[in-house]
């Protein structure tokens, strides 16, 4: 039986895997998406972020 870890290594190698994360690069590459994330963080930890 394989661990959760290679099955996720596995995942990853594959043409599935390597579409999915070519996706995610895309949408964290965008500013809109930048800017959610930065809110997201500021109320999870109750204060401002450094940056723009």
């Amino acid at each position: 039986m394989t661990s959760v870890g290679q099955r996720i290594k596995g995942f990853l190698n594959s043409p599935q895997g390597r579409r999915m994360m070519e996706r995610g690069r895309r949408q964290a590459a965008k500013p809109s998406t930048q800017q959610k994330l930065r809110q997201f963080a500021e109320r999870m930890t109750g204060r401002p972020l450094g940056g723009r």
